[in-house]
């Protein structure tokens, strides 16, 4: 029988699976990241991703209603 584990709401407080946790390699990515890049690149990183999304033009989204 195989659970289903809602990383961002089970795992708040570390991995509850440990060895058998199927995003394993994304952590290791994400912790050489944090080690490698230093806070003012992150920073610099997330003014440009805020920037480019205030320059997107509006999306609107448009619901099917059943006939």
């Amino acid at each position: 029988m195989e659970t289903t584990v809602n990383c961002a709401v089970d795992c708040i407080n570390g991995c509850i699976l440990g060895d058998k946790c199927p995003n394993k390699e994304y952590a290791a990515e994400a912790s050489k990241f944090m080690n490698e890049t230093s806070l003012d690149k992150m920073h610099e990183i997330a003014e440009e991703a805020r920037r480019k999304k205030l320059l997107e033009p509006p999306k609107w989204v448009i619901p099917d209603f059943p006939e």
